[in-house]
């Protein structure tokens, strides 16, 4: 049996202090972490030796198929992760028993079978029902990432008829690694599998709960499919459990527009409550990581959830419950009512009565579809890197990290009425038969704006707006959406970790350092972002000496800048634009002066010599081993900029003592005090 209980008439169970534990608490001691991945069992010399010979074979046959260029982002992927599978569980120590030996030697020998088909300008798993692997390649690093998928049997190639699609996110798994996965999505349907619908399982890079790069996988998985399979982009469903759970509430919050329904099931929504609840962690966070807790922390985006019907479920004694209680009471506040389903008497699993309840409701909202042109738009945001809903776009933002609403409204067949908080700029636009005013007319905060763009003749329309000092005309309309200079905007907002979820370019110093103990801590800690890339989101990150970038890399990548101005040439060239100053003897940031042999900074900015595109300085992404071990942790640790004490010890949370840190303002400005 199931219950369904709305967010008025919830009633939360208590959890005993026993049961306040994910990992166990010795996952708390920062001195003593366990490794991700853990470390896995030794191979025979005599399986590694037939494994590399597999993989030379491969390879060879990949070498073949890369004459033809055709295939590159197409096929030639889809035998790629095979490869890369098996080399990873390789070199990554990740064969966690005998029978995984057995499972290498089949993937290598799948890999073959499909590049021998290639090679004869076949592809039959393209026209393929049932379990389905394919494989992308990743604008972030250049790298191949797998996927899976169920197609039904009922799927028909040659017909024009668009289908639904679910996006299914995995739960936590310390030894997923690509060969586990594949050979999982090639065995097991899945706790949901629709007669009707196509269903996606994204490997989400590893187990980041979909975060970051594990968040672009999505959207580059689902792009891949469309090229292959007729889905239907109102028909979309983000479902998971446990971390997949946890994933589904993020992309349900941040991308609300995009989806027909969510359907999460326990996770976490959040990062403190959850750590302090569920791991019986005490969290003592600077000011900037409570700030940045608010990029992932569902319960800042809950009404959000106005746009996307959302179908909850909790099992009743399931200490991870906590998710769905903490979005029910951000909902209520939003004046939303959660549908929480709850299977009596169940722990961290589904019942069948309850799977057949979300089912029977999913399917209904799937039938109808999403609403492409709704009446009424709300929409609230931290961060211009969320900042689309519906036909509302977020341009700026007075603030980031502080909640920003705004609210748009057709009335009747001319006006648009608009409400905005901590916003200074947007867009309204309608695209190509869509726009239901007749005479546009637009009321921002109360006040009439003219004049205005007509609407075009085939029914699109866009204005784009932004906010002035001037007194009687709070709003103007603009041409663009661009303000002239340094600007926060979508995509080139920050912290640091946003650079790593675009294509980037690590790249390494040539040149002598200032100090030799700056230099050692540069190497170490570039071979440590390296690594953990590679651990963590499984992929092979570009590196390229400062000497080789050329104005192609400029232009197509963030640049990731190791070193300082005397070792690193590229910023050598750019260091007199960046907000900071770096002499020989002193790094200056916000009117402070710290030692060139002790300190280093890091930071992100908008690159001098392509502002579409960011530097950063010395740093990966800024979360560490500490934080592998809980995914609520996996939020960002640095904010826009920090200077790093390197006189103080590396650890497993921190690149060494944070001297200083905070935000840039909106005009990429260092602010004077947080």
């Amino acid at each position: 049996m199931f219950r369904v209980i709305h967010t008025w008439l919830s009633v939360g169970i208590v959890l005993g202090a026993a049961s306040l534990r994910a990992d166990g608490p010795k996952d708390n001691i920062p001195e003593s972490v366990r490794p991700i991945p853990p470390v896995g069992i030794e191979v025979p010399d005599e399986v590694r030796a037939e494994l590399d010979a597999g993989l030379q074979l491969l390879e060879a046959d990949l070498t073949n198929l890369r004459a033809d260029a055709s295939l590159r982002d197409t096929l030639l992927p889809d035998v790629e992760i095979f490869h890369k599978a098996v080399r990873y569980a390789l070199i990554g120590n990740q064969f966690y028993n005998k029978a995984e030996f057995a499972n290498a030697k089949a993937l290598l020998e799948q890999g073959r079978a499909r590049a021998a088909s290639l090679l004869k300008g076949e592809a039959p798993w393209t026209r393929q029902t049932g379990l389905v692997v394919r494989g992308y390649r990743s604008k972030i690093d250049g790298d191949v990432q797998p996927y899976g998928l169920v197609i039904p049997e009922t799927y028909r190639f040659n017909d024009v008829r668009r289908w639904r699609l679910d996006f299914w996110f995995h739960g936590r798994g310390e030894r997923l690694s690509e060969a586990a996965f594949i050979n999982q999505r090639q065995k097991q349907t899945g706790q949901f599998a629709p007669p009707n619908a196509l269903v996606l399982h994204p490997y989400g890079r590893y187990s980041n709960a979909n975060k970051f790069a594990g968040e672009i996988d999505l959207f580059e998985a689902l792009a891949h499919a469309q090229q292959t399979y007729r889905i239907d982009e109102d028909r979309l469903i983000v479902r998971g459990f446990s971390m997949g759970g946890a994933a589904c509430w993020q992309f349900a919050v941040h991308y609300a527009d995009r989806w027909c329904a969510a359907a999460p099931g326990a996770g976490f929504s959040e990062t403190p409550d959850f750590l302090r609840t569920f791991q019986g962690e005490t969290l003592k966070p600077a000011w900037y990581e409570r700030q940045l807790w608010q990029l992932y922390d569902c319960t800042d985006w809950a009404a959000n959830l106005f746009h996307c019907p959302t179908v909850a479920y909790s099992g009743e004694n399931d200490r991870q419950k906590q998710a769905a209680d903490m979005m029910e009471r951000a909902l209520r506040e939003a004046r939303l009512d959660l549908v929480h389903i709850i299977g009596k008497g169940m722990g961290h699993k589904y019942d069948a009565a309850s799977k057949l309840e979300i089912e029977r409701r999913i399917s209904a909202i799937a039938e109808r579809g999403r609403e492409r042109v709704p009446r009424r738009v709300r929409f609230t945001t931290r961060t211009l890197r969320y900042n689309k809903m519906r036909w509302v776009t977020v341009d700026a933002l007075a603030e980031h990290f502080k909640r920003s609403d705004i609210t748009a409204e057709l009335i009747g067949a001319n006006r648009v009425e608009v409400a905005t908080k901590n916003v200074t700029a947007f867009t309204l636009g309608f695209g190509p038969g869509e726009c239901p005013l007749q005479i546009p007319q637009v009321t921002i905060n109360g006040m009439a704006i003219q004049p205005l763009p007509p609407r075009r003749s085939d029914q699109s329309w866009t204005v784009h707006f932004r906010k002035t000092a001037k007194a009687g005309q709070p709003w103007v309309v603009m041409d663009s959406p661009r303000t002239e200079g340094l600007a926060k905007r979508h995509g080139l907002q920050g912290p640091i970790d946003d650079a790593f979820m675009d294509s980037f370019l690590m790249v390494s110093p040539t040149g002598k350092g200032l100090h030799p103990e700056t230099a050692d801590w540069v190497k170490a800690e570039q071979e440590h972002a390296v690594l953990h890339w590679r651990l963590q989101f499984r992929g092979d990150a570009r590196v390229k000496m400062d000497s080789a970038v050329t104005e192609d890399d400029i232009g197509r990548h963030h640049l990731i800048l190791w070193g300082d101005p005397a070792s690193n040439g590229v910023l050598k060239k750019i260091i007199a634009h960046l907000p900071i100053g770096w002499t020989a003897q002193h790094v200056t940031v916000r009117g402070k002066s710290y030692g060139t042999a002790t300190h280093m900074p890091v930071l992100i900015f908008p690159n001098p010599l392509n502002p579409e595109k960011y530097v950063v300085l010395n740093s990966g992404f800024t979360y560490r081993e500490y934080d592998y071990l809980n995914n609520a942790r996996q939020v960002p640790k640095l904010p826009d900029w920090a200077v790093v004490d390197i006189t103080q010890p590396v650890t497993s949370q921190r690149p060494g003592g944070i001297a200083d840190a905070g935000f840039f303002d909106e005009q990429w400005r260092i602010k004077a005090e947080h």
